[in-house]
């Protein structure tokens, strides 16, 4: 992998992260387009970087959030205090719901969790078949085709003015499993979130505004899973300028994207995405055909 390779690859992994178009799509299909081969070892290790990228970007945006969402999740763990105490003999798990029920911030850090629970699990449950996927350029053509039928039905369906603080464990279930289905190559994760959470009811800036707090778990999961290549093997110290230039170029575009898709989604429609994908997979669809 040379440095012009790793622009490129960082680039589109911080970009396609967040913009509905498939990150994992993009990073199989780009590399086969353009007959490029890297060696396994070096792949993952920037497969990881890149990760670790994006969730620096995710982490500049919206830090102030996912701290306030984490002190207020943990909060609600905690015993009954004296008031609690003093006012009902209840016991801890009705202290745990009053807390949930009555701050919005602690709501959607166990929205967060009970969301990541779907990835996690089928992610696990059925890593090898995932992993067979990405070496099948013709089938993340075809699920490029899934995103864009995604994000069209959802845009004609979906968005009935809720807002963050109307979500509930059912909308965040929902949600989780698009995250879910995502893990294959070809569906857009933020595309399947964002379309979920559309259908659920949600404004385009509140289910994308999720969306981005939900990957936060799974991109930090990916990026710790990747972590353990990176450490068993030695060889990628000697490409350390396209292991950089890759990590910054994956956060730089990273947080770009995230900006530019906030704004965008306030009065953008996701049409415009659903056509990229439908003209990039049937592209890519008929290139496979021909070779």
């Amino acid at each position: 992998m040379n440095v012009l390779q790793a622009l490129v690859l960082g680039l589109l992994q911080g970009a396609t992260e967040f913009i509905p178009v498939s990150s994992s799509g993009h990073l199989t299909l780009v590399p086969w387009l353009l007959n490029w081969t890297f060696d396994p070892t070096l792949k993952a290790a920037f497969d990881a970087l890149t990760h670790w990228g994006t969730l620096a970007a995710l982490a500049a945006v919206f830090w102030r959030e996912l701290w306030g969402i984490t002190i207020a999740g943990l909060r609600t763990l905690r015993g009954p205090d004296r008031q609690e105490a003093s006012t009902q003999a209840a016991p801890w798990i009705d202290c745990f719901r009053a807390r949930v029920r009555n701050d919005a911030q602690a709501r959607l850090a166990w929205w967060i969790v009970i969301g990541s629970i779907p990835a996690a699990a089928i992610g696990f449950a059925l890593e090898d078949f995932f992993e067979m996927l990405f070496g099948a350029p013709p089938i993340v053509s075809a699920l490029l085709l899934v995103t864009a039928g995604l994000l069209a039905f959802s845009e004609w369906r979906g968005g009935q003015g809720r807002g963050l603080e109307d979500l509930n464990w059912i909308d965040a279930i929902a949600i989780g499993l698009g995250q879910a289905a995502a893990i294959a190559p070809g569906i857009s994760r933020s595309g399947a979130t964002i379309a979920s959470g559309l259908v659920r009811g949600l404004r385009r800036e509140a289910a994308a505004r999720f969306s981005f707090l939900l990957s936060t778990p799974v991109i930090l999961g990916a990026g710790v899973w990747q972590l353990k290549d990176l450490i068993a093997h030695s060889e990628w110290a000697g490409h350390l300028a396209p292991l950089a230039v890759g990590l910054l170029a994956s956060a730089v575009s990273g947080y770009a994207c995230i900006r530019f898709l906030l704004n965008y989604l306030r009065k953008g429609k996701l049409y415009p995405f659903a056509v990229y994908c439908a003209l990039a997979g049937t592209a890519c669809l008929l290139i496979s055909l021909s070779r």
